[in-house]
């Protein structure tokens, strides 16, 4: 698992790699957007949520996503994540259903990539 920081930002070609080594073409991503920070590379987002919890991030702030490093731009981020699931805010599915905060996620990621 990699933390990534604005002191420490991740590059697309990095994203392949990992992305071959693991899941075959994906990079498992767990996204703070109120801190903009966000954990890449486990086996399951549970992981990533669980080490962000830990360093002081918000249940209500992570968001689960997934990289596809070799897809275009439109399929690069995709919005699927069991640990997305909360009812008490509104969200029934594995996906983000609200709209502003997928655009939240999209700005942390824009921010975190090189």
């Amino acid at each position: 698992m990699k933390l990534i920081t604005q002191n420490e930002k991740v590059s697309r070609a990095e994203l392949k790699s990992l992305a071959g080594r693991m899941f075959g073409g994906m990079v498992k991503a767990v996204v703070d957007i109120k801190k903009g920070i966000m954990f890449i590379d486990a086996e399951m987002h549970a992981d990533e949520e669980a080490a962000l919890l830990e360093s002081g991030s918000k249940q209500e702030d992570l968001w689960g996503i997934n990289f596809h490093p070799a897809e275009t731009e439109e399929k690069f981020v995709e919005f699927d994540s069991m640990i997305n699931i909360r009812p008490r805010q509104g969200n029934r599915s594995r996906g983000i259903d609200d709209e502003a905060t997928r655009i939240k996620i999209l700005a942390v990621v824009k921010k975190l990539m090189l």
